[in-house]
């Protein structure tokens, strides 16, 4: 079976491209940020590397890409598309299908609440997933508002190592069935 493309997908604001080798140069001028950072997996290497996006990019993602388990998108908004404001990303990895992060001066706006919509709707109408599910930080209030906000419930509460280091992590989930319920297109 052929891996799901990577399709650029629109949003009222947004467009979010398919992430390509050409980003990484941005990626590490903006992502090296503790606001960002701080409730990521420990894999994150941190202090970020001179090479950290270029690894991430051509390794990591476009290796999943590649290998069809891996969908991964920067965002950028309509009105300055040459400008990458962040990145989301749909794996097929257990307990582990939907990641972000976005820039600081573009947080509390809702471009992360409106792009993880476009994607998780990819994940269950495009893709067929039956489940996804996305840990996060129990203090990352605003990414749990994301998923609260999305229909998600919590399964369960557990320790994780984050780049800030181990805290409690939380892990949200929501079925096609549910999701589709309550996005309905209308």
């Amino acid at each position: 079976m052929q891996p799901a493309a990577v399709p650029v997908l629109n949003t009222e604001r947004l467009i979010l491209q398919p992430l390509s080798p050409e980003d990484a140069p941005v990626i590490q001028r903006v992502f090296p940020h503790w606001e960002i950072v701080q409730y990521l997996a420990a894999a994150v290497p941190w202090p970020f590397p001179d090479n950290g996006a270029h690894n991430y990019v051509n390794k990591v993602a476009l290796a999943a890409v590649a290998a069809g388990t891996g969908w991964f998108w920067t965002l950028r908004h309509k009105d300055s598309p040459s400008e990458l404001l962040g990145v989301i990303c749909l794996t097929d990895a257990e307990d582990n299908n939907r990641g972000f992060w976005l820039r600081p001066e573009w947080q509390r706006q809702g471009i992360m609440a409106e792009a993880s919509m476009a994607v998780t709707d990819f994940w269950f109408n495009t893709l067929n997933r039956e489940v996804l599910r996305a840990p996060k930080a129990s203090l990352n209030r605003a990414s749990k508002r994301i998923s609260e906000s999305s229909g998600m419930r919590l399964l369960r509460v557990e320790k994780k190592a984050y780049v800030g280091g181990e805290m409690d992590s939380e892990l949200w989930e929501i079925t096609r069935d549910e999701w589709n319920a309550l996005h309905q297109k209308k």
